[in-house]
């Protein structure tokens, strides 16, 4: 079995043609262009030079007899031209203006010598460059065209018709490249946009499940910790009080109240590890088993620790409050259990009101300045379980010798609506 793809976020991964199942490319030919981009060039450029060569042959005598070194320059920058497309993908608007220079030389009949290879060079800067810079290149083209035949028209105004002629066609082939060139550089930036699309979503898909597990890890983590601490705590507590005790009766009592509490924390993990394989649960916070503020207190009692319970307005509230009310007196209890020291009153007071409940767990065993014992995670998971209902909490010393766990907690909550 392959390893799994490690996923770095924004760089590093990127998903392959065939992760996204992407199509092939139609037709033999066209895929073989495709896998070889710098053979294609240069079967182009030959082209355009086979489709140029015949104009050259057959306007170099009347092109010598009108012009002389002008004409053979102006044959010389065709060839160059039509050789420079080799580079038309990495270079388009260099290539261009090579292409374009046999216009600027030579009589009229020689202008159009560079036709095929300003064609495929305007094509080229619309497909590999932009629409933008081709409308551009293309009006700098026909401006710097009709110029030339002004200035021609000026010099030799006998021969205006022949030259209006070549230069109009020659920029309507131009035009021609263009209009071709944008349509097929559209849909290839189109098809690039969508492809680079899917690359993202295939990325996100996997960054949202890792999130996903990351968070189901968590959730886990602290209703683990919920059951767990509170329940050792306990049964912790009972054993010592078992084994320093010696009235028989005290300790069987205590080793009851041992088996108890486990097996009522063995029922409460086997709901909670039932909710988390139910995939079609409705939300990750629903009440688990029949746990209540009563039995957390009752349970915390067993260990003779001097808890007092006080409640009240009426618990109006949903599943969820309900539930982290439940995990505030729990963790509560726990810390107060764990780490005071001959507390004389652990108070725990649950006062519902119209907009929301208010929870309190305080007792006078703090020690001061003594550090924590503890790794954090029983506060680390009251935050989340507030932040998830929408309410606030704090926790610290009021007073020497007094630790208080407060927590207001509204009635209902967004999920809820």
């Amino acid at each position: 079995m392959s390893e799994p793809r490690p996923l770095v976020v924004g760089r590093g991964y990127v998903p392959s043609d065939d992760e996204l199942r992407l199509p092939r490319p139609p037709g033999v030919i066209r895929r073989f262009w495709a896998r070889h981009p710098r053979m294609a060039d240069i079967t182009i450029a030959a082209l355009a030079l086979l489709l140029t060569l015949p104009a050259i042959v057959f306007r170099a005598p009347v092109e010598s007899a009108a012009a002389g070194v002008p004409a053979a320059v102006g044959f010389v920058l065709s060839i160059i031209g039509c050789i420079a497309l080799v580079w038309r993908r990495r270079w388009p608007l260099p290539v261009f203006a090579v292409a374009l220079l046999p216009f600027l030389v030579g009589d009229a009949p020689g202008s159009a010598m560079s036709g095929p290879a300003a064609l495929i060079a305007l094509y080229s800067v619309a497909v590999y460059r932009s629409v933008r810079a081709c409308w551009v290149a293309f009006g700098a083209a026909s401006s710097v065209i009709a110029g030339q035949t002004l200035v021609r028209i000026l010099m030799d105004a006998s021969a205006w018709g022949t030259q209006v002629n070549v230069d109009v066609s020659a920029i309507v082939l131009l035009l021609l490249g263009a209009l071709v060139g944008v349509n097929v550089g559209n849909r290839r930036r189109y098809l690039d946009a969508l492809i680079e699309r899917s690359r993202q979503l295939l990325v996100e898909r996997d960054q949202q499940a890792e999130l996903a597990a990351a968070a189901e890890r968590t959730r886990i983590a602290r209703e683990m910790h919920d059951i767990v601490s509170h329940s050792l705590t306990v049964v912790v507590a009972l054993a010592e009080g078992a084994t320093a005790t010696s009235d028989p009766a005290r300790a069987s009592e205590a080793t009851r109240a041992i088996a108890s509490t486990a097996r009522d924390a063995l029922t409460e993990m086997r709901d909670m590890l039932g909710v988390l394989r139910d995939v079609d649960s409705a939300t990750p916070y629903a009440p688990l088993g029949q746990a209540s503020v009563h039995t957390v207190v009752a349970q915390a009692r067993t260990t003779g620790a001097p808890v007092v319970l006080a409640v009240t307005g009426a618990a109006d509230v949903s599943p969820a409050v309900e539930l982290a009310i439940v995990r505030i007196v729990t963790e509560g209890l726990t810390n107060a259990i764990r780490y005071s020291r001959d507390p004389t009153a652990i108070r725990v007071g649950i006062g519902y009101r119209g907009d929301g409940a208010d929870v309190t767990i305080e007792n006078d065993g703090a020690l001061a300045d003594a550090p924590s014992e503890g790794a954090g995670m029983g506060l680390r998971g009251l935050q989340e379980r507030v932040d998830h209902v929408g309410g606030r909490w704090e926790a610290g010393s009021p007073a020497p010798g007094l630790w208080r766990v407060h927590a207001w907690l509204p009635t209902r909550t967004a999920s809820d609506d």
